[in-house]
């Protein structure tokens, strides 16, 4: 058969009502420039579908016109189930119940942004390497402990493939076509989107320490690396500073220096930071999330965090959809 002749490969998106545009886009996109590199072959062909068919309202409130609702997928298909920061509301019965009986054909199958939750609610991603949106790592960790989430753009492990979402889509999407067709599409691909470098999928998230505070401040950056490693039993600033080291003043230096803030600070802010995450993206306990976070008490913990964020975390988690502990079919399938 000529390469002319070949059926274009179809990628069904599953949108999750507050999905992510960016990352949406971009993976479409990546599919439709494809298409422009030949006059007489289509490499690539898609379907868009929400759980009853009715137009689907990303996060930025832009409304997506679909083509079906929950419909039976061919075993050829790619499945992308694409989310945004309301995936456990969005995560049905029906859509948990369909995505696993139509993974059950043998599908490859993946998530952009917080779809991996999605995926793991569904008892589907239970031992695999996931990527998801650095947001939700803490939650997606903390409330399904079965699943091994990256600090990567993106992953991809036998069948199943996810991504952070973001400009990270157009990352795994070049992957996804290289593996489909090679490098030449993917070179024309990512010239099209004016993305002349595009990454490979163990890069981490977010800037890198070094890149934060300078390439020759090592013992810093060691010093952070610490401070999150040790969230939940915080160490004393004499601890830390021996093991870099330096002095309690040195250390104390070093921050003021580099990063205009105290050590204790520095590492107040990061144990709060997690516990945001956990009270937007879990149902969790304030009392749970304190000790988590390494506070004494909920008290102290709710005064430090009004006190940064100027909004008390009762109200914080009241403002927000979590993502729930699975339970029934898909929790002990998440346990295999």
């Amino acid at each position: 058969m000529r390469d002319t002749d070949q059926p274009p490969k179809r990628y069904v998106f599953l949108l999750i009502p507050g999905f992510s545009m960016l990352g949406f886009t971009c993976a479409l996109e990546s599919l439709s420039l494809a298409n422009r590199h030949s006059s007489n072959r289509a490499y690539y062909e898609w379907r868009l579908l929400s759980a009853d068919g009715a137009p689907a309202r990303a996060w930025n409130g832009v409304t997506v016109t679909v083509d079906g609702a929950l419909e039976e997928l061919r075993r050829e298909d790619t499945l992308v189930v694409c989310a945004g920061h309301a995936a456990a509301a969005g995560s049905t019965r029906d859509v948990l119940a369909w995505l696993r009986r139509e993974t059950r054909k043998g599908i490859t199958f993946g998530s952009l942004s917080s779809g991996a939750y999605t995926l793991a609610l569904a008892g589907l991603i239970a031992g695999r390497r996931v990527s998801t949106h650095w947001e939700y790592v803490d939650a997606l960790t903390e409330a399904l402990p079965q699943v091994t989430v990256q600090d990567t753009i993106y992953s991809v492990d036998g069948r199943v493939f996810s991504c952070a979402g973001g400009a990270s889509s157009m990352d795994l999407m070049l992957h996804l076509i290289g593996e489909d067709y090679g490098p030449k599409l993917v070179e024309y691909v990512a010239e099209q989107m004016v993305y002349t470098a595009p990454r490979d999928h163990s890069q981490s998230q977010r800037l890198s320490l070094p890149a934060r505070v300078g390439r020759g401040n090592r013992r810093l950056t060691q010093a952070i690396e610490i401070m999150r490693g040790n969230i939940e039993d915080p160490l004393k600033l004499s601890e830390l500073a021996a093991l870099i080291g330096v002095s309690v003043r040195q250390l104390e230096r070093l921050f003021m220096a580099f990063l205009n803030t105290s050590p204790s600070r520095y590492y107040l802010e990061i144990r709060l930071e997690k516990a945001r995450n956990l009270l937007r993206q879990t149902e969790m306990s304030i009392t749970e999330i304190s000790v988590l976070c390494g506070f004494t008490s909920p008290t102290h913990f709710s005064r430090a965090y009004r006190k940064l964020y100027s909004i008390a975390p009762s109200k914080e988690a009241d403002a927000t959809t979590p993502v729930s502990r699975p339970s029934g079919p898909a929790a002990s399938r998440s346990r295999r």
